[in-house]
C-alpha cells in the first residue's frame, strides 16, 4: 500500500484505488453466494493484522461453528505463517497468504463474507474502508483510528456501503455488562441516582516495557516506510528506529493514541454507554513520569462531565503504565443507593448497597430471584484510629450470580456473525463506536494544554 494514501481524502483514495470501481458492488445480501464446497451457511473469514491482537480474536473465535477461514493478510511474513499453521493445525485446510492488503481484497473480496482489522490504530481506517468498499462486513479493532477523521470516514464507508462494520468494544456484547446495564442500573436502579463513574486500567512496569522481536523476520527498511512507519518522524529513520516503530507504534503520537486510546478506550466507552450520553467537557493530566523518550504520555488522568437525564455526573479515569496496584482494570458506578464495581474478570466485579439505601425491597426481592448473591454483611473499619463521627456505615456487598465461561472477545464475534446472518443487530456498529470514541480523541489535547476542552457537535458529531 502506497503510504500517499493515508493523506488522500475517502473520495481520493477511492478513486486512485483500484477497489473503488469494480469491488464496492457486492450482492443484495449479507451473505454471497458460495463457491468451491462451502456451506451454504458458512461464514468465509479474512484477516489484516495477524499480530498479537489477531491471535485473541482468532482464539475467540475458533470454536464458533459455521466459521470458513479464505485468507490472512500481515506486512510481516512469519505472522502470517502463525495464522496459515494454527488454521491448517485447527482445521486441517488451506488458507491463501498475502504480505498486502490490497492485493488480498483484490483477489480474495468476491470469496469473503468478513474481514478482521487488527492492525495498528493508524491502518484500522484505510483497511476498514478497503474492505467495506470490496463488499465485505468489518470486524475492527479499536479504536477506530489514531485520529476522529479516519474514524468518520469508517462510519461514512460503513453508510454508503450498507455493509456491516463491528468495532471491537467487546463489553457491550458481555452478558455481565448487558445485565448490569438493563437489569440493575435501568430497571430496577439499584444504584438510585448515579453522581459519580471512576474507571482505571494500572498496567505494571514489567507489562509496559519495548516490545522486541529477532532482526531476522522483521519486514525491511523499504516495507516499513511503504506502509507508513515513518509517519510524524522528523528525520531519516534508520532500520532499527523503523523496527522499534512497527513493534511499538503504540508509542509514537502519529501512530496511535497513546495509552488512554490503547487502554482507556474500552472503558471510557462504557461510561458512555451506561449513562447513556456523551460528556459536556474534559480535563486532564498527563505525564512521562518514567518513560522520558516516549513520545505518548505513561500516565493520564482525567475527568468528563456530564449532563445525564438524571443529573449532572463526573467521571474520573486513570491510565497507569508503571503499577498494578489498586485493582487492575475496572470500573465503577457510584449512586446514591449503591455502587457497582463490574470488569471483564469476575473477582474484579462487586456491588455494594448503601446502608441507607431507599430501595431496601428491590434489593431483597432480586437476592430472592438469583439475580444477585448477598456476600456479606458491611463490617467497620474500626480500629482505635477510627473517628466513628466521620464514618458511614458501611454498605453491604453482593455479587452478581454466574460468569462467562467463554473467551471475552466471543460473545462480540458471535453478535457480527449472528448480524451478518441477518439473526440479530450490532451491538457495536461504527457509529454508535465513534460517538462514545470522540471524548477519547480530546483527552491528550486536554493534558497538552493544560485547559478544560468544553466539548461542540464539531469535536464529537460522527
Amino acid at each position: 500500500m502506497n503510504p500517499k494514501f493515508l493523506n488522500l481524502s475517502r473520495r481520493d483514495f477511492l478513486t486512485k484505488s483500484a477497489l473503488g470501481a469494480g469491488l464496492a458492488i457486492g450482492a443484495p445480501s449479507i451473505l454471497r453466494a458460495k463457491t468451491g464446497g462451502t456451506s451454504s451457511n458458512d461464514i468465509r473469514v479474512g484477516f489484516i493484522g495477524c499480530g498479537k491482537q489477531h491471535e485473541v480474536l482468532f482464539n475467540a473465535m475458533a470454536n464458533i461453528p459455521g466459521i470458513r477461514y479464505v485468507a490472512a493478510c500481515d506486512i510481516m511474513k512469519a505472522r502470517v505463517g502463525r495464522t496459515f499453521s494454527a488454521i491448517k493445525s485447527r482445521f486441517d485446510y488451506n488458507i491463501n497468504r498475502y504480505l498486502d492488503a490490497e492485493e488480498m481484497l483484490t483477489k480474495e473480496a468476491k470469496n469473503l463474507d468478513a474481514v478482521f482489522v487488527a492492525t495498528p490504530d493508524f491502518w484500522h481506517s484505510p483497511h476498514t474502508v478497503m474492505a467495506l468498499e470490496a463488499g465485505c462486513n468489518v470486524f475492527c479493532e479499536k479504536m477506530m483510528s489514531n485520529t476522529i477523521e479516519g474514524a468518520r470516514a469508517m462510519v461514512e464507508a460503513m453508510d454508503r456501503t450498507g455493509k456491516l462494520c463491528q468495532i471491537g468494544h467487546q463489553r457491550r456484547s458481555n452478558p455481565r455488562y448487558q445485565f448490569t446495564l438493563n437489569e440493575l442500573i435501568n430497571k430496577h436502579k439499584i444504584c438510585g441516582q448515579l453522581i459519580n463513574v471512576n474507571g482505571q486500567w494500572n498496567r505494571a512496569l514489567s507489562s509496559s516495557q519495548d516490545i522486541v522481536s529477532k532482526p531476522s523476520i522483521l519486514p525491511e527498511a523499504d516495507v516499513l516506510r511503504q506502509y507508513g512507519f515513518n509517519t510524524g518522524a522528523d528525520h531519516t529513520l534508520s532500520l532499527e528506529e523503523l523496527r522499534h516503530r512497527f513493534l511499538n507504534w503504540r508509542f509514537y503520537t502519529a501512530l496511535s493514541g497513546g495509552p488512554i486510546s490503547d487502554l482507556g478506550a474500552h472503558q471510557i466507552d462504557i461510561f458512555n454507554w451506561f449513562l447513556g450520553s456523551q460528556p459536556k467537557s474534559v480535563t486532564a493530566s498527563g505525564g512521562r513520569s518514567y518513560f522520558k523518550d516516549r513520545e505518548h504520555f505513561d500516565n493520564v488522568m482525567c475527568i468528563f462531565d456530564y449532563d445525564t437525564p438524571q443529573g449532572n455526573a463526573r467521571a474520573f479515569y486513570q491510565v497507569l503504565t508503571t503499577t498494578s496496584a489498586g485493582g487492575g482494570y475496572y470500573e465503577s458506578f457510584m449512586g446514591t443507593d449503591g455502587t457497582i464495581e463490574i470488569s471483564e474478570r469476575e473477582a474484579y466485579t462487586n456491588i455494594y448497597k448503601e446502608s441507607g439505601a431507599s430501595n431496601n425491597a428491590t434489593w431483597d426481592e432480586l437476592v430472592r430471584r438469583g439475580l444477585l448473591k448477598k456476600e456479606a454483611v458491611g463490617v467497620a473499619a474500626g480500629g482505635s484510629d477510627a473517628i466513628a463521627s466521620y464514618e458511614s456505615a458501611p454498605p453491604d456487598v453482593y455479587a452478581l450470580p454466574g460468569g462467562l465461561n467463554k473467551p471475552p472477545h466471543q460473545p462480540h464475534i458471535e453478535n457480527f456473525f449472528a448480524a451478518i446472518r441477518g439473526e440479530a443487530e450490532l451491538t457495536c456498529d461504527a457509529r454508535h463506536a465513534l460517538e462514545s470514541e470522540a471524548p477519547i480523541y480530546w483527552v491528550n489535547p486536554a493534558a497538552n494544554s493544560r485547559q478544560v476542552i468544553t466539548f461542540t457537535d464539531e469535536h464529537l458529531h460522527t
